[in-house]
């Protein structure tokens, strides 16, 4: 269950380093993931580009058992998190302090996407996340729960999401994972991760959701 420590401390440590030679661009928050540089010749001269990862395209099924894939949701920032309904442990917490969040956020629904991946898709089929949905009173409009592949899902977690997520028999519920939620741009960059557990990372979560899209993108919020 400690084990998304060591992942947690690495998506803190990597942060942003301007690219050489493009364009400038005012940043209010890291660029997170680990990064490669290219080397380009422009004008007779060799620079070098910081690149940083993006979230891979991706396709699964939503509550409603429709098809959502990554371009669905393209042109929004993402806050997600990795879960399962059956969770007895931190996903009740998660659920609450990401329906508090986009409680707060209505204002920016128009470009803010919620997204909770299931963990756990062989028993968390569409019916079990409308019952979730409903158990947990979630009305929002920009929020899926998704369902899909068990393995991809897990690699997309760690690799892209920089969430720990694994399969552990002797963890509560059969499945070890961080309270991590993961702030993502429009361009599919991780831009931060918070623990979904605590109300004061989640608090700061709203705010930096709103300088991103405030500096960034040029999107005024209401509060």
């Amino acid at each position: 269950m400690m084990k998304w420590k060591s992942i947690w401390m690495i998506a803190l440590v990597v942060v942003a380093i301007s690219a050489c030679g493009e364009e400038e661009k005012v940043r209010v928050l890291p660029l997170m993931g680990q990064y490669d540089v290219e080397y380009k010749t422009v004008d007779g001269v060799e620079v070098a580009d910081t690149v940083y990862p993006t979230i891979p395209a991706f396709s699964y099924l939503n509550q409603d058992s429709v098809v959502i894939t990554s371009e669905s949701m393209k042109g929004k920032v993402w806050v997600a998190d990795f879960f399962f309904s059956t969770c007895p442990t931190i996903c009740p917490i998660m659920t609450k302090q990401m329906q508090r969040l986009q409680a707060m956020t209505t204002d920016l629904q128009d470009d803010l996407q919620f997204i909770s991946f299931s963990i756990n898709p062989r028993y968390d089929k569409p019916t079990i996340l409308r019952r979730y949905i409903k158990h947990n009173g979630i009305e929002a409009k920009n929020w899926e729960f998704l369902t899909g592949d068990e393995a991809k899902t897990h690699e997309l977690g760690v690799n892209s999401f920089l969430v720990h997520v694994a399969s552990d028999e002797e963890a509560p519920g059969g499945y070890a994972h961080s309270p991590a939620f993961t702030l993502v741009d429009k361009e599919g960059i991780v831009r931060g991760v918070y623990i979904g557990t605590d109300t004061e990372e989640v608090n700061r979560l709203e705010k930096d959701l709103r300088k991103l899209l405030k500096y960034e993108y040029g999107v005024e919020g209401s509060n």
